[in-house]
């Protein structure tokens, strides 16, 4: 019998994004902050600690990025990895530049992160939102920091 069971030896890659599935008792939009709870997703609420997860468009359902997910539903939370951008919700009156330092408000949206606040996430473009409505900003994972004066 081989040694081994296989031809091709490596390097191994990763499957980009990471993803995790968990059951969310709450309905969820695409691009908020997801945390763990138990074996379950909860949406991540004001200053989120803990790993944050952004939850996925519901694709598997062809729905937009504008669709929840409904309540009680397995839903896709993207690991967020330094190397990967993700589009994540801000709420509308939020003024973001690029370059601002962005933690979660008390419903998983991004919000602009002040003094003391752990930094979850930093712009990766400039976008004034006056739509009236929550719209999507190009991000990228922060390096474990808190907001500073």
């Amino acid at each position: 019998m081989a040694r081994y069971n296989k031809i091709f030896a490596g390097p191994a890659q990763e499957n980009l994004p990471q993803v995790q599935e968990r059951i969310c008792p709450t309905a969820v939009l695409p691009g908020t902050a997801l945390v763990e709870n138990g074996s379950a997703f909860a949406q991540a609420g004001a200053n989120a600690l803990g790993k944050v997860y952004i939850a996925q468009d519901n694709y598997l359902a062809q729905k937009d990025t504008d669709t929840a997910w409904p309540a009680g539903d397995r839903i896709v939370g993207m690991e967020t990895l330094d190397e990967l951008f993700f589009n994540v919700r801000v709420p509308t009156g939020t003024n973001v530049a690029r370059g601002s330092l962005l933690t979660t408000n008390s419903a998983g949206k991004f919000v602009i992160a002040t003094t003391g606040q752990r930094v979850i996430m930093v712009a990766e473009e400039a976008y004034n939102n006056t739509s009236g409505s929550d719209q999507l900003v190009r991000a990228r994972r922060a390096q474990n920091m808190l907001a500073a004066a």
